[in-house]
């Protein structure tokens, strides 16, 4: 695919000094940080393997020296970032927002449509079946190359071989970045367009492609080992025509998880297997929630950091919390009255907690780290539960004057009469700080209800829905 320009191409300017500066600017922070430096030169070790392996595919290619001074190009300067969950590995990011002379690449691209999946949808379907498992696309973006008269956009300089002794070389990719404004249309395009060319290896799996991806991530549940095993067969092909290797392969059932090769699998997933069902405690993360394998739960194990006892500080202790489904909304909601009271005194983002208020902070704080106790059955389906015959979303909301919310529940009645009920969402907002009456309030929350029904019945794959509201 070509880089989506908005008005043809574009004639930038020369900024290779520009990234040559940034460049001689990455080499001081090297000589002054012997650490990052390690990590970086690490990272940049497997970088350049992966850069021999794709010069072999024709990805990508060093820049012969009679072209260096094409007059059409752009130069992306690049740096190591620490993910805060591995501190000893850096990745390497490319700054396509970089500007020289009032412009960067990100300005001149077209960002095309929202072809990625909504998260909450896809954890919504995820949780349909009893047997679960998690796909991931390597590198996605690194998988679609970029029209030849568009790669010199995508220039970079890096010493050879990581030697920083030697003068720097121009490099160009010849795929689609992570940091382009245009590379998530691109390759979701890619991915859907790929299941649609391909459907015919598999209905299902082309619409598991389309459907159950948020970007290069693909969770999906299905009813019996035999269609997890089926579907996960033709999946693969269908990638596989499109030149995509799914990988990290995690799934709660061992047979399913036998099927798969090992070098497909997940460190978690392996040991898993190896532990079975007894005192294993395997967590995988779908989507940023934690999902224990074994006993196909989601649990909420957190890490807080020591923030200072100000606005600022409790502020980032309660975002930190990730509950996109808000099967923890309650215990979050206190956490955010704590931080409107602050913002009704009109407190600076830096000003110490007040003494009326750190009691309650405390006390919130210790409940919180008693989450990992708490866990949410994954699947809506119990054990041993028949073929859902009738299915019902039965929506609750309910105000007072410090806060309002709603929690939708799954009523599923199998072929002997069976019922079982699952909590599928809730949501919990404070009240506004300009004070209204308790009748409005119950309206808002009644309104929350329905925007949340709609969503629901239009992600979740029951053939039929009936919705019951309950409200004061």
């Amino acid at each position: 695919m070509p880089l989506p320009f908005k008005k043809g191409e574009p004639d930038l300017p020369d900024n290779r000094k520009a990234a040559m500066s940034r460049l001689h600017g990455l080499k001081n922070q090297f000589l002054k940080r012997p650490k990052y430096h390690e990590h970086y030169m690490t990272f940049m070790n497997h970088y350049m393997t992966f850069m021999n392996e794709i010069l072999k595919r024709g990805d990508a290619e060093k820049i012969p020296t009679d072209e260096v001074s094409t007059s059409s190009s752009w130069y992306i300067p690049h740096h190591g970032v620490y993910h805060p969950k591995k501190p000893s590995k850096v990745r390497v990011v490319f700054d396509c927002s970089a500007r020289y002379q009032g412009t960067c690449l990100n300005d001149h691209l077209l960002q095309g449509p929202d072809l990625i999946n909504p998260l909450i949808g896809v954890l919504y379907r995820f949780r349909q079946a009893p047997i679960a498992f998690t796909y991931d696309v390597e590198k996605m973006y690194h998988q679609f190359r970029v029209t030849k008269e568009h790669q010199d956009y995508l220039r970079f300089l890096w010493w050879e071989n990581g030697d920083l002794s030697k003068p720097p070389v121009d490099y160009r990719m010849k795929v689609h970045l992570f940091g382009a404004t245009s590379s998530p249309g691109c390759a979701n395009f890619g991915l859907k367009q790929i299941a649609e060319d391909h459907k015919v290896l598999g209905v299902e799996a082309a619409e598991f492609l389309k459907r159950n991806f948020y970007v290069d991530d693909g969770l999906k549940c299905v009813s019996s080992e035999e269609d997890a095993i089926d579907l996960i067969k033709k999946a693969v092909s269908m990638c596989a025509k499109g030149n995509l290797r799914l990988h990290k392969f995690v799934c709660n059932n061992q047979r399913v998880t036998s099927s798969i090769p090992e070098s497909e699998r997940t460190v978690v997933a392996k040991t898993s297997l190896e532990l079975g069902q007894q005192g294993s405690t395997s967590i995988e993360r779908a989507l940023g929630i934690q999902w224990c394998i074994n006993s196909d739960e989601f649990c909420f194990r957190l890490t807080l950091k020591d923030h200072p006892l100000t606005r600022r500080g409790i502020l980032a202790t309660v975002a930190s919390i990730y509950d996109p489904l808000g099967l923890i909304a309650p215990v979050v909601l206190v956490g955010r009255q704590i931080v409107q009271e602050m913002c009704r005194q009109k407190m600076d983002w830096d000003h110490p907690v007040p003494e009326d208020l750190r009691p309650q902070w405390e006390k919130w704080r210790l409940e919180i780290l008693k989450l990992p106790k708490v866990t949410i059955p994954r699947c809506f389906e119990p054990q041993d539960f028949g073929t859902p015959q009738e299915v019902q979303l039965h929506h609750f909301s309910d105000a007072s004057l410090s806060g309002y919310g709603q929690c939708s529940y799954v009523r599923l009645k199998d072929e002997n009469g069976k019922v079982h009920c699952s909590l599928a969402m809730a949501k919990a907002r404070v009240t506004p700080l300009k004070q209204t009456t308790i009748p409005r309030l119950e309206l808002q929350a009644a309104i929350c209800s329905v925007r949340i029904a709609s969503i629901l019945n239009d992600e979740l794959d029951y053939d039929s829905l009936t919705h019951h509201f309950w409200t004061d």
